[in-house]
């Protein structure tokens, strides 16, 4: 049963007289239960602990933080049939497509567990002391990565278990050694709370410090704004609007004392090059499968495509028609919440209406029922660069066919495009040696370059980049999934000369942890003689 609580440290948070609830866009209506508006006293207690805890966190061997991700695997899977129910009534998002994010959520935080108990992930570097070079001696030098501190994550709505409570951010905030505050989304206030009591059962479980994690149920902006202000959060992970991100990138990294890094996924349409002989060889099979990708999800994929660049000619020709005739099919879908359905059609209204635009296909409204219905439009290159207003986000099953009159004029129009998650090219082996100059100003601008497949589907893994240049994210250095998110929540220190029994075990000469490091420049699991 909900107790419409936050979750501070081992603790619970007080019935409050402000009340927020989930609205089902399934139902057409908000859930019964009501959730507690964290007082601003609840936060300032979980700030606290989680600043207490931190050292204690921090210090404790990565084996141990690694059991306590998969104590929260092994909870979340325990309860995998009510989260699923909760998160399908609060998203409107299929069951089938539950259960997968439901089994990426218990993985993500498994890798994250064997990243730990590998261990290589602190980087350690030694460089041993050099007392007889000439002119000048060297000293003792070791580098390896420590955490920052408590970090506030933000739950996204378009993937309420996966980019949420227990998601990408927190698993790998938590395996960094950085305690963890989120702030629930208001979309899916009980999917939170489900998933933050597993969290703190595990915490319990394993022994972690009160204060590890905590979730907030607040206002969307006033929360936001107080977690990125406080001055005992260390770094923020976000997933959500372009306005939104801004605002708290802004707030932490400009309006506060101390500023601090905050890595927000905002904005990406993911441009999609569809070269001649790809076209031509099988226009029909191509368009389904770019259909199938604009749709997937209703569009509410950060990776969903919304620009698709071809060149004028016959081949072409029959391509828009079979991805008319495709888009035409789609069956309307329903949307995460009522906001993201309002601001879908009148996003798609507004691009729709300007300067240049032909609209191919625009499948009956069902904003009404809170469903998405597919749409496509059409404008010429020239008109693209002319104005920056075609690059907003559209967030849903829409999309925009851009048409170039050549090479030239693929690269001149590729050229003006913002940062974007990925890109995808579509092509023969011909293609790619004949547009090599469009593909290589597309990378520039992309954080995952993706050859002959739809860009709709992020894998878990060591090499995965979900990330990429302004303003997909506010920093294109980093990746919010795979192995690599860990170092987000991580920086650098150098000990110079430091004792040998005041040396972290990953520094040591010995190597008793047995993992990778950086010897005199070479990589190698040797000791130090």
């Amino acid at each position: 049963m909900l107790s419409g609580l936050s979750v501070i440290g081992s603790e619970r948070g007080s019935e409050q007289q402000e009340k927020l609830f989930s609205f089902s866009t399934l139902r057409g209506a908000d859930l019964p239960e009501a959730f507690s508006v964290a007082s601003q006293a609840e936060i300032d207690v979980a700030i606290a602990k989680a600043r207490l805890a931190f050292p204690i966190y921090a210090a404790l061997p990565a084996t141990k933080r690694a059991g306590f991700l998969e104590a929260i695997a092994a909870e979340i899977s325990a309860i995998s049939e009510t989260l699923v129910e909760r998160a399908h009534l609060e998203s409107g998002l299929p069951i089938a497509r539950l259960q997968g994010e439901c089994g990426r959520t218990v993985n993500q935080l498994k890798l994250f567990a064997a990243v730990l108990n590998e261990g290589s992930y602190v980087e350690a570097v030694i460089d041993p002391a050099l007392p007889d070079r000439q002119p000048l001696p060297r000293a003792d030098l070791r580098k390896w990565l420590i955490p920052l501190g408590p970090v506030a994550v933000f739950a996204a709505s378009n993937f309420p278990l996966a980019f949420s409570t227990a998601g990408g951010d927190t698993a790998s905030a938590l395996a960094s050694g950085c305690p963890v505050i989120v702030k629930a989304h208001q979309s899916h206030l009980g999917t939170n709370e489900l998933v933050a009591v597993a969290i703190q059962q595990a915490a319990k479980k394993t022994g972690m410090p009160d204060g590890v994690f905590s979730s907030i149920v607040g206002g969307g902006a006033t929360l936001g704004q107080t977690l990125a202000a406080h001055e005992g959060i260390k770094a923020v992970g976000f997933t959500g609007s372009y306005r939104a991100g801004m605002s708290i990138f802004r707030k932490a990294t400009l309006e506060r004392k101390t500023p601090i890094p905050v890595y927000a996924e905002m904005s990406s349409i993911n441009p999609v090059l569809l070269l001649p002989e790809k076209i031509a060889a099988d226009p029909v099979a191509l368009a389904t499968q770019v259909a199938g990708s604009v749709t997937l999800g209703v569009g509410q994929f950060c990776t969903n495509p919304g620009l698709l660049f071809v060149i004028k000619g016959t081949a072409t020709a029959n391509f828009e028609k079979a991805l008319s005739e495709a888009l035409l099919k789609a069956p309307a879908g329903t949307m995460l919440n009522k906001t993201i359905c309002s601001a879908y059609y009148n996003e798609k209204e507004k691009l729709a209406s300007m300067q240049g635009v032909e609209l191919l296909v625009d499948n009956p409204s069902a904003a009404n029922e809170y469903k998405g219905s597919a749409a496509l439009m059409k404008v010429n290159s020239t008109q693209f660069r002319a104005n920056e207003e075609f690059q907003n986000e559209v967030f849903g099953p829409s999309t925009l066919l851009v048409s170039c009159e050549s090479l030239e004029d693929m690269v001149d129009t590729i050229a003006t495009i913002h940062g974007q998650l990925t890109g995808s090219v579509f092509g023969t082996e011909a293609d790619f040696s004949a547009f090599q100059p469009a593909i290589n100003i597309l990378a520039e601008r992309v954080g995952r370059l993706i050859y002959n497949a739809v860009p709709t589907g992020v894998e878990v893994c060591y090499a995965m980049v979900h990330g990429g240049p302004y303003p997909a994210t506010t920093d294109g250095r980093s990746t919010s999934v795979g192995a690599d998110a860990i170092k987000r929540f991580l920086r650098p220190v150098c000990l110079q000369d430091a004792p040998a029994a005041l040396l972290p075990d990953a520094l040591k000469n010995e190597n008793p942890l047995g993992i990778m490091r950086k010897l005199n420049g070479v990589y190698t699991r040797d000791v130090v003689v």
